[in-house]
């Protein structure tokens, strides 16, 4: 498995192969975060008889060019993957792997390259599908952590420096509430010309649209805590190729090696083993046809079938207090802090379940809907989903925005998606419901003004009132104990 380097197009290109005579079937990384760091990974692969490339990005580490986020990878994606099949060691199949960035360098090449380019096989873990996906939720409201953590980290520059959000924040506690957002890049004191084009991209679905087209097979891997749930259940229900796999367990981004609160010991997946014997199935064609997939309950030892939901249900709330409050940006509620104040000016309106008499299994989309009302041109709702044990500790559950121009003064009926959960909540639990006009810094604070959250430099404090007796959670809710499922044999077969 002697590893060496090549230079495809100018792209920094590291090689390994396994110790047996060819040709093989290759996988194909392409990341941002340095080929380097794939090393493990690749050798892994090698041992299962794959021929396996870790490829840095153009512009990024050890490859020429000009780094630009999403716009060269179908391109660059398919002159690698035409230099492979030329190779005496590849027997001109292939598999395109990769998590967040690099699960869009996969979706590139499989979705926008030429058709003699396109990939045999796709792996796509916690897929960052596009600028406007990664930067806004489905409703267009800002995420503004992740995206200034991101930027700072990778973005206009060559290497990465993974800390320097932390190492600024430290500096300047208040670096992200300084206004405007769009002027970020001058407080972190250096050079970021990519930063304002973030905010200008609204159009969301592009890969999603053309996932129908696809004509091979997939594997899409996701985590509950995960900011991409969403994107990535979305990618296996429109898929067209010939079979769709979905594994999601209650992990975060990093998606194993992050589980969340609510993961057990049966929720520990080996995914590189995984991923190798999935990948040599879909080579060979020996993958059942249509969507399939398990999906780790939370809270439970149990894993469920993809596609598995449950029925509507939604809880008795009542008001605990505050049905109205002043969203007011200069002090908005913040997104990393659970605890509910017991004083001053009232944040947001809080709303409360009695304990579940008995375990709930929470599997599909859950949403809120309300009637309520604001006084200012623009409006941010943000639903807080909160569950609190019997002693008390607090956990969140889920968190959904939608932006609102209603008249102001004038009530109005709406939803708030609060996206897919998939849990088990024990008896006793009490589900704690918080609306608020913020969710800071998680999220930019919309200044009420009708200026963009993101060029404004003036902000208003919004006075609102929820109807209480309009208040409706619906969770999907299993009627019967869910059958329990083996997650390797729904990806395998």
């Amino acid at each position: 498995m002697t590893p060496f380097t090549a230079a495809v197009e100018g792209l920094a290109t590291d090689i390994r192969l396994p110790d047996a005579d060819g040709p093989f079937p290759a996988v194909l990384i392409r990341t941002p975060y340095d080929r380097r760091r794939h090393h493990a990974e690749l050798r892994g692969w090698a041992r299962r008889g794959f021929a396996a490339l870790a490829q840095d990005v153009r512009g990024r580490h050890g490859s020429a060019g000009e780094w630009h986020p999403y716009e060269n990878e179908a391109a660059d994606g398919a002159a690698t993957a035409h230099w492979i099949r030329r190779q005496s060691w590849s027997n001109g199949r292939l598999v395109a792997a990769g998590a967040s960035y690099a699960a869009h360098c996969a979706l590139a090449l499989a979705l926008d390259a030429p058709e003699d380019a396109r990939p045999d096989a796709v792996i796509a873990a916690v897929p960052a599908l596009g600028l406007a996906e990664t930067a806004r939720e489905p409703s267009g409201v800002e995420r503004l952590a992740a995206r200034a953590g991101w930027w700072a980290a990778h973005g206009d520059r060559r290497d990465s420096d993974e800390e320097a959000l932390e190492k600024a924040l430290a500096a300047d506690p208040g670096l992200l509430a300084h206004l405007p957002v769009s002027d970020l890049p001058a407080r972190l004191g250096r050079e970021l010309p990519s930063w304002p084009g973030v905010w200008r991209h609204h159009e969301r679905g592009r890969f999603g649209s053309r996932a129908g087209g696809a004509g091979m097979p997939l594997l899409a891997v996701g985590g509950h805590h995960d900011h991409f749930t969403e994107d990535t259940v979305t990618l296996w229900n429109r898929w067209g190729g010939p079979s769709a796999r979905l594994l999601m367990g209650p992990w975060g981004h990093g998606l194993a090696a992050t589980p969340g609160p609510d993961a057990t010991p049966a929720h520990r997946v080996s995914l590189g083993d995984l991923y190798a014997r999935w990948a040599r199935l879909a080579l060979a064609g020996e993958l059942g046809h249509g969507n399939r997939g398990a999906v780790g309950l939370g809270g439970s030892p149990l894993w469920v079938s993809a596609g598995t939901e449950g029925e509507p249900y939604s809880p008795d709330v009542r008001l605990l207090h505050d049905a109205s409050f002043t969203a007011d940006p200069e002090q908005p509620v913040p997104s990393g802090e659970l605890a509910v104040p017991a004083d001053g000016t009232s944040d947001r309106c809080l709303l409360v379940t009695a304990p579940l008499p008995r375990p709930l299994d929470v599997v599909g989309p859950a949403e809120v809907r309300l009637k309520a009302t604001a006084d200012t041109p623009s409006a941010d709702w943000f639903a807080r989903l909160v569950a609190v044990t019997p002693e008390g500790t607090a956990e969140r559950l889920a968190v959904g925005v939608v932006r609102r121009a209603d008249p102001p003064e004038r009530a109005a009926e709406f939803s708030v998606a609060l996206g897919r959960l998939a849990r088990r909540l024990p008896a006793g639990t009490r589900l704690r419901l918080e609306i608020a006009g913020h969710h800071f810094p998680a999220h930019a604070r919309n200044p009420h003004t009708g200026d963009s959250p993101v060029t404004a430099t003036r902000l208003l404090a919004s006075r609102r009132t929820v109807d209480p007796g309009r208040v409706v959670l619906r969770l999907p809710v299993l009627r019967t104990r869910p059958t329990p499922t083996d997650p390797a044999e729904e990806i395998l077969r």
